[in-house]
């Protein structure tokens, strides 16, 4: 079957005489006209424009100011209902209780309508925030759907997050109306979230509303006629806030222009993850993570969205595996360190031979190591084996797939088209086949349009154009390659990537910071040799008990916030202005000459080092 960039590069032919010998010249073409780049997104997707401008693209060397379809209205849900008349299933659910059930888009169209209605008699407006502190279910969805039709503005935790996360998100956006689940169940057991609510709602003054899904979470089946109304917004209007771990302070506030999600979501999942409105898209996630808002833009394609609620390895290892075939996925996606797991032990009583269905499997969150590729394209042979690197901060990814090209494990395929990705080195020069920052040289579509509350674009600047000046630096230590693919070797700042999400070690620090018997700590994440380890460092003069530490962290942070590992030390390097030495002691842990990655000159308390390298011989033959 012919792919849909293969479709889209025909429909190039045929309505401007463009023809591509490559997908490096259709690429480097994305990046030049990125005005008739865009407007072919529009017209090959038939994308709905409340009203359609010709501005499509005013560049500013501050990219912060570029100007995106000036004057153009749209709406998200609007996009995603034009599919109502499909007969697919718009939703294929399952929980922890092995119940699965399939939502048809006119069920998801009248629960939509039932929030819509409730929304509007709490006097819910455009621009109005709603966040939502829920597991991942069918109800949320539609929740989301409702609020995105007023114009109004979603933000949303999982509940494994802990009340101080919470609050440190919710406190900064001031929403009007919470959306959440009274009770959840994960690993199989019941928690429950009313005291928690109590909480935020008194430390929260702006909620005047809530509404407690479980109570709300029953799908109509027959048939009726909605009358479901639609706010078109100005393209740069917000559409969510997604919130940063939270590395180096409060997590940022990163808020996302409707448009370019419409627009970008289109080109990422269809033309380079093949994603079609006959298939069926599963993206495991937490509605705490960007990839949640990702997989939901399947829906603008007509695709199913197939969501799981609970523990991916309960009741055992093998419950996504055969969601995977109740559900018939065609497309299969997971963080990277859970395909590593799933290869060391292979589910029991399944024949992977059956899976002729699944089209492509997709990693991200951490880089996908190479013996990982090749194990899964032994096991899925006629499966487009695909990673993405990207984030939160632009919702989507920045490198990906291409269904037409080779893979090469432990490559991430191909620069994403509309995004002018390069590899600089330190002084700002391009580099190939070596190690260097993943800078964007022209605005992107998807990058966020501010960050809220942030007077005068401050921490914006300083987050994404203080290391070069009107460049995007995402912080990817990433290498080209060869074959126009890229080996991704992690974050370059000290963010720790734990599982397939990515987690702040400031949260860690704030439970650590109350407790009198610890002086002072610090967090590494280590990925080596096929270990994903989590590694707190604690200063104290008292014995450290790590089983009460590991439950306080849970409680107050989130599960993916506990460490696997536990060490005393003299003393926690620190610079001469002040800050923790994160990321030269991950690199030390990681293998790299000590001289190469630190200067001792620039070190409170350079003497604090040595324990460190010698921790490292350790570390090289207990993380194997």
């Amino acid at each position: 079957m012919k792919s849909i960039l293969s479709s889209y590069k025909e429909f190039l032919y045929s309505k401007n005489k463009l023809k591509f010998g490559s997908y490096k010249e259709l690429h480097s073409w994305s990046v030049n006209e990125p005005s008739v780049f865009w407007d072919s997104i529009v017209s090959f997707f038939k994308i709905d424009f409340d009203k359609y401008s010709n501005h499509i693209y005013k560049p500013n060397k501050n990219f912060i100011k570029t100007q995106w379809f000036n004057g153009s209205k749209i709406s998200y849900s609007k996009n995603v209902f034009k599919n109502d008349s499909l007969k697919t299933p718009a939703i294929k659910y399952q929980d922890e209780t092995g119940e699965y059930s399939e939502i048809s888009w006119n069920s998801l169209k009248i629960k939509t309508l039932e929030f819509q209605e409730i929304l509007i008699k709490n006097n819910i407006n455009v621009g109005d925030r709603v966040v939502g502190y829920c597991s991942n279910s069918p109800d949320v969805i539609a929740a989301f759907l409702a609020v995105n039709s007023l114009g109004a503005i979603w933000s949303s935790c999982s509940p494994d997050f802990g009340y101080d996360s919470v609050l440190d998100r919710f406190n900064q956006i001031q929403p009007k109306f919470l959306f959440y689940h009274s009770t959840y169940k994960y690993n199989g057991k019941k928690f429950s979230l009313d005291s928690k609510i109590l909480s935020l709602k008194k430390s929260i003054k702006s909620i005047s509303s809530v509404l407690d899904l479980n109570s709300k979470s029953k799908f109509e089946v027959e048939y009726r006629k909605v009358d479901l109304n639609f706010t078109p917004v100005d393209f740069d209007h917000p559409i969510w806030i997604l919130f940063s771990s939270g590395t180096t302070g409060k997590p940022k506030a990163i808020t996302h222009r409707t448009g370019g999600m419409i627009l970008e979501h289109y080109k990422a999942l269809s033309i380079h993850q093949n994603v079609s409105n006959r298939d069926t898209y599963f993206w495991f996630s937490t509605t705490g993570w960007m990839m949640w808002n990702y997989s939901l833009s399947c829906l603008l394609i007509g695709s199913s969205l197939c969501i799981y609620n609970g523990s991916p390895i309960y009741p055992d290892n093998g419950v996504l595996w055969r969601l995977a075939k109740k559900a018939k996925i065609n497309h299969f996606g997971h963080g990277a360190v859970f395909f590593k797991n799933f290869l060391s032990k292979l589910p029991d009583h399944i024949n992977f031979s059956d899976y002729s269905f699944l089209k492509t499997i997709g990693s991200t969150g951490s880089p996908l190591f190479k013996e990982t590729n090749i194990g899964l394209s032994k096991i899925f042979p006629n499966t487009h084996i695909i990673s993405l690197s990207g984030g939160t901060d632009v919702c989507t990814a920045f490198i990906g797939g291409n269904i037409n090209s080779k893979v090469f494990p432990g490559e991430i395929q191909c620069k994403m088209l509309g995004a002018a990705i390069e590899v600089w080195d330190n002084d700002g020069k391009k580099v190939k086949r070596k190690m260097g920052e993943l800078v964007l040289t022209k605005p992107f579509i998807s990058m966020p349009i501010f960050l809220w509350n942030d007077k005068g674009d401050i921490r914006y600047t300083d987050s994404y154009y203080s290391k070069f000046k009107n460049i995007w630096n995402h912080g990817d230590w990433v290498t080209e390659t060869n074959n126009g693919g890229f080996i991704v070797h992690g974050r370059s700042d000290s963010t720790l990537n734990r599982s397939g999400v990515r987690i702040g070690s400031s949260e860690i620090y704030s439970v650590l910071n109350n407790l009198i018997h610890i002086d002072d700590a610090l967090i590494i994440h280590i990925n080596k040799n096929n270990s994903d380890k989590l590694i707190l460092f604690i200063k104290s003069s008292s014995p450290i008990n790590s089983e009460q530490l590991k439950v306080l962290i849970r409680s107050k942070c989130s599960p993916r916030h506990v460490p696997d590992l536990f060490f005393k030390v003299p003393d926690i390097p620190y610079t001469l202005s002040g800050k923790k030495v994160e990321v030269p002691i991950k690199k030390i842990l990681m293998g790299k000459n000590p001289e190469n990655v630190v200067s001792k000159d620039s070190l409170r308390n350079p003497e604090s080092l040595n324990w460190f390298i010698d921790f490292y011989e350790y570390l090289s033959k207990s993380l194997v």
